[in-house]
């Protein structure tokens, strides 16, 4: 059960999920793909020396893992949520950090995207309330909906 369904209060309804962009495994992938041209330029040279691609495509593999786990374990424990009520933050696992703010104190939703943001879909999110305001909040996937549906009435 996810940490949104948990904390809903009664009568409270979930307007908009979303979570982390795909892009955070970027990282990962690109060494992916340096491992894959290693490993296949070992066709190409002479068997005598064809361990040492081989042997560069296994440490760019355990590279691009490095980089793949952590980015699995950020992108399934992190959660945002609008309810009619309020706003949801919540990321990690063991240690958990979770923000509520309740949308009525919503005094501005901040997007900010890069070219690649705009095309991928991706951006970070700053959300400010009357006293205070959540920390920005980046990689979140379709920032412009997510702002739409807290600033909704």
């Amino acid at each position: 059960m996810s940490y949104v369904a948990k904390v809903l209060q009664p009568d409270e309804k979930v307007v908009y999920e979303t979570g982390l962009h795909w892009f955070v495994y970027l990282p990962a992938l690109v060494f992916l793909i340096l491992a894959f041209g290693a490993a296949a330029g070992s066709f190409f040279v002479p068997t005598e020396d064809q361990t040492w691609p081989l042997i560069l495509a296994a440490f760019l593999t355990a590279i691009a893992f490095a980089f793949w786990l952590p980015a699995v374990i950020k992108r399934s424990s992190t959660e945002f949520a609008v309810t009619d009520q309020r706003v949801i933050y919540k990321a990690g696992i063991f240690a958990r950090h979770s923000i509520e703010m309740n949308r009525t104190k919503v005094e501005s939703v901040d997007v900010d995207q890069s070219i690649l943001g705009r095309i991928f879909g991706y951006g970070k999110v700053t959300i400010r309330g009357t006293g205070g305001g959540l920390e920005p909040i980046a990689d979140i996937s379709d920032p412009i909906t997510f702002r739409s549906h807290i600033t909704a009435a």
